[in-house]
């Protein structure tokens, strides 16, 4: 009895250490803005059901060692994480002018409420303020001017010419 309650113990700190080192090791692939969306299998329901974020941001779509198979699918055909699978890492960017609302919803539990609500805000403006550079005062007669004195003087001495 004694020697089951100890390998029952070191098998029970072996999973924690097991659950750590993954959690660890999911925390450092994922972007720091990223919004993570997990499953939550007791209720079949997305955790959090409902984000929001910014235009240049992603969701990432997590979940593994599902007894049930989940997908992530947009209403509006904007995105999907695939075929319903057990484990997933899907990850998206909202690009810019994807604002608004997007619903999606898990396919195979859709009918027992497994849905969610995406909001992205528009990114904000940067203003770029142009810098006109100012084109020096020339100071010399232009070449239309020019040609034109030139074209007059030889229309004149052209017609003095003719004339005696």
């Amino acid at each position: 009895m004694v020697l089951i309650r100890g390998m029952l113990r070191e098998l029970l700190v072996l999973v924690c250490l097991m659950l750590i080192s993954t959690s660890v090791a999911g925390a450092t692939a994922t972007n720091e803005s990223d919004i993570v969306i997990t499953v939550d299998s007791s209720s079949l329901r997305f955790s959090p059901s409902e984000v929001t974020l910014t235009e240049g941001q992603a969701v990432r779509f997590m979940w593994s060692g599902q007894a049930l198979p989940h997908n992530a699918v947009a209403d509006d055909g904007l995105f999907e994480s695939g075929e319903p699978a057990r484990d997933v890492d899907y990850r998206f960017v909202f690009e810019v002018g994807t604002a608004g609302t997007h619903a999606f919803v898990c396919e195979p539990h859709e009918s027992v409420g497994m849905v969610g609500t995406i909001t992205v805000e528009a990114a904000p403006v940067e203003v770029v303020e142009e810098i006109q550079e100012e084109l020096p005062v020339e100071n010399t007669p232009s070449v239309s001017f020019m040609s034109s004195i030139m074209v007059t003087t030889f229309a004149a001495a052209f017609a003095a010419r003719r004339t005696e």
